[in-house]
């Protein structure tokens, strides 16, 4: 039988995050998954752009780069702006950026 270190199964438990912001977390993780999500909110941290402008920036078709808003938008991560016809989309924040920032990090110190 193995042994179980009581003291260090407690202190683990008090630093363990609610199942429901673990599966928000697991959520906002997933849209790193995709290759195409990730090119989107690249060129959306520069500034907000339309589907048209991201299609061309990708150099892909206008309904690909919709679904990927649209996954991207369910899980709160860019937002909206209208104006006249056209929806224009941004990140929502920084925090994002900051997950992003440090994953590419990681990949250029070669530690992937």
């Amino acid at each position: 039988m193995e042994y179980v270190d009581p003291t260090a199964v407690e202190e683990s438990r008090k630093q363990m995050v609610a199942e429901k912001e673990v599966d928000a977390m697991s959520e906002i993780f997933s849209m790193f998954g995709d290759s195409t999500r990730l090119k989107i909110m690249n060129a959306l941290f520069a500034g907000e752009l339309c589907v048209s402008d991201l299609a061309s920036l990708l150099e892909m078709s206008t309904s690909a780069i919709s679904h990927q808003l649209s996954n991207l938008k369910k899980t709160k991560l860019v937002v909206t702006r209208k104006r006249g016809k056209n929806v224009y989309y941004s990140m929502a924040d920084e925090h994002i950026y900051n997950i992003y920032k440090m994953a590419l990090e990681h990949v250029r110190e070669g530690k992937h």
